[in-house]
């Protein structure tokens, strides 16, 4: 099984890495170090996920493509 490859956009901030994962932005995270930052986006992604699995979809559910206009 492949591991998914996000890109990892980050910054400091007032001596904090402070970063996102670009292709899920709504993944942050912090750290004192760029790995303490590794680790907890990396946490963080899980923790998106386990929340994400937890919602119930009803059985009768459809899904179609949808092209967003500007």
């Amino acid at each position: 099984m492949l591991h998914p490859i996000f890109t990892l956009e980050y910054w400091l901030d007032e001596g904090w890495y402070v970063g996102r994962l670009r292709e899920v932005p709504w993944v942050f995270s912090q750290g004192l170090t760029l790995e303490d930052l590794e680790a907890s986006i990396q946490d963080a992604y899980h923790l998106m996920l386990e929340e994400h699995s937890a919602i119930e979809i009803p059985g009768n559910h459809f899904s179609k493509a949808l092209e967003l206009t500007p």
